[in-house]
């Protein structure tokens, strides 16, 4: 390859911020039986914390059990030809107070699998950290057995 030490820009927290709100899904990291799990899940930005709906179930159980979470947002840029990736550590909170509820029944948070989703989560963070990176071409990763025959497959 060209360059075996690609540049990795680490991002500032409001870049992190800022790319995070032109998304809306992103993949939350909690613990099961002391286990990690990964759920995808829609989210929204609301006064620098995350929050996302959810329905009674594993991820919700784990998040509110033990609320030691992380959320991984990635996305590409196709004119520059870069991708980055914002990773959130946290605590995650059920939203509960009447006030905060209905102040969150508003937001543009609109889940892709139907069904009832009436817990509104709250992910406090306590760590946001990003980067950005130039995508290699796939040309860069070609070896010479690139192009070998192979046998088909049985």
């Amino acid at each position: 390859m060209e360059n075996d030490n690609p540049k990795v820009e680490e991002l500032a927290v409001n870049d992190c911020w800022a790319l995070l709100r032109t998304q809306e899904i992103g993949r939350l990291a909690v613990s099961v039986d002391d286990d990690p799990d990964i759920f995808p899940l829609n989210y929204v930005v609301d006064h620098g914390t995350i929050v996302f709906r959810s329905a009674p179930g594993t991820k919700m159980s784990a998040a509110l059990s033990n609320p030691r979470v992380a959320l991984e947002v990635d996305g590409y840029l196709p004119e520059p030809h870069e991708a980055w990736s914002v990773v959130i550590k946290g605590r995650a909170e059920g939203i509960r107070e009447i006030g905060d509820l209905m102040d969150t029944v508003d937001l543009p948070l609109f889940p892709w699998q139907g069904g009832a989703k009436n817990f509104f989560i709250r992910l406090v963070p306590t760590s946001v950290t990003g980067r950005r990176f130039a995508v290699a071409e796939p040309a860069a990763w070609r070896t010479p057995l690139s192009d070998a025959r192979r046998s088909p497959m049985e």
